[in-house]
C-alpha cells in the first residue's frame, strides 16, 4: 500500500512537472491526464472510491474534450507542433517558488487538528451531503447539460459536421 501510494505520488508530481516541460499542447494534455489519473488512483488507495472514480472519469472526459477542441481550433495539427508553453518564465518561476515555499511551510509548521467524533458509517453519503446538501438535483441537471454539451462538441467535430453532407 505504501509503495503504491508513493509510486502514484511520484507519477502525479512528474506528470504535473511535465505539463510545463513539454513543448506542445497535445503532450501537455496527456501529461496532465497522467498526473490526474495518478491522483485518482491515490484517492482510490485511501478508500475514497467515489472521489477516485469521479476524478478519473472527469479527467478522462475533460481531456477528451480538450483534445477534440485542440484538433478543431488550433492552427497547428492537433497541437503537436512545438511551441513556447510558458511566458514570462522568470516571473512564473518566482511566483511558483514563493507559493511552494509558503505551502511547504504551512504543511510543516501548522499542527493538524485533532479528530472530534467518529467517522460516519457511510463516508461517501456524508461527503455528498456536505458538498451538495439540498442542491443535489441542481448538480444532476448540470451534469446532464454538461454531458449534452460534450456530445454536441464531439458531433460537431466530426468530418461531416452536423449537416452530414
Amino acid at each position: 500500500m505504501n509503495v503504491a501510494f508513493w509510486a502514484l505520488a511520484v507519477v502525479a508530481v512528474a506528470g504535473g512537472v511535465a505539463v510545463f516541460a513539454v513543448d506542445s499542447m497535445a503532450r501537455a494534455t496527456f501529461a496532465l491526464l497522467v498526473s490526474l489519473l495518478a491522483v485518482g488512483g491515490t484517492l482510490l488507495l485511501i478508500d475514497l472510491e467515489y472521489l477516485g472514480v469521479l476524478v478519473v472519469l472527469m479527467m478522462v472526459m475533460e481531456m477528451l474534450v480538450m483534445a477534440v477542441f485542440m484538433i478543431m481550433y488550433m492552427m497547428n495539427p492537433a497541437g503537436l507542433v512545438p511551441m513556447k508553453m510558458v511566458h514570462n518564465q522568470r516571473g512564473a518561476a518566482a511566483v511558483a517558488g514563493t507559493v511552494f515555499v509558503l505551502l511547504a511551510a504551512g504543511a510543516l509548521l501548522v499542527r493538524p487538528p485533532s479528530r472530534r467524533g467518529r467517522p460516519p458509517a457511510d463516508p461517501t453519503h456524508a461527503l455528498g451531503l456536505s458538498l451538495m446538501g439540498p442542491k443535489m438535483l441542481v448538480m444532476m441537471v448540470a451534469g446532464v447539460a454538461i454531458l449534452a454539451t460534450m456530445i454536441s462538441a464531439v458531433l460537431l467535430a466530426t468530418h461531416r459536421g452536423r449537416y452530414d453532407r
